[in-house]
């Protein structure tokens, strides 16, 4: 993960407590502290939720980066996910961190802009993902095996709302609201 964090990271607004065992909330920085401490490879799975046009449920499992404050992840524009998220840009991505397992639930849009993009593939290759930018999309010699051909478009998950289980002590359950 990139372990830097920066000033556009956002705080919660509110904090809810949905531990039945009597445990405290658990602090954002939890959250933080995990992505920091969990290697940033082609290992870590993250999982996509998107809607279909129909209004079934669809996951996927993509390459997550944190950065600045937020997920990015990566998807071919003919991938059953991107067109989903064409049709509804609401999402949600859990990932199991290093004591924490945390859902993500907000908007994707699209990245196009040079710097993101660069910053991106950097990420990638940091994890051993060897991505380069070509034009506004992402293109490497290999990616996941039902990831299609590239180029790949990369994408932006603006969350709202978070949901924390911790899987180490101290155990807890929180919701993390972030103003919109």
């Amino acid at each position: 993960m990139n372990t830097t964090t920066s000033a556009t990271e956002r705080t919660p607004s509110d904090t809810t407590n949905l531990d039945i065992y009597g445990n405290p909330p658990l602090p954002w920085q939890r959250v933080l502290d995990a992505i920091d401490r969990t290697p940033n490879d082609e290992h870590q799975t993250w999982w996509l939720g998107t809607v279909r046009p129909d209004g079934r449920a669809h996951a996927a499992g993509v390459g997550g980066f944190w950065h600045e404050g937020d997920v990015y992840f990566t998807s071919s524009p003919r991938a059953r996910k991107a067109r989903n998220l064409a049709e509804n840009p609401s999402a949600t991505i859990a990932v199991h961190l290093d004591g924490i397992d945390v859902v993500f639930e907000g908007v994707v849009e699209r990245v196009t802009d040079h710097a993101t993009l660069e910053t991106v593939a950097r990420l990638g290759r940091e994890g051993g993902w060897p991505a380069e930018v070509e034009g506004d999309a992402l293109t490497a010699p290999f990616s996941a095996p039902s990831a299609g051909p590239p180029p790949w478009n990369v994408y932006r998950l603006m969350f709202h709302t978070v949901f924390g289980v911790a899987t180490d002590e101290p155990y807890g359950a929180s919701r993390w609201r972030f103003a919109e």
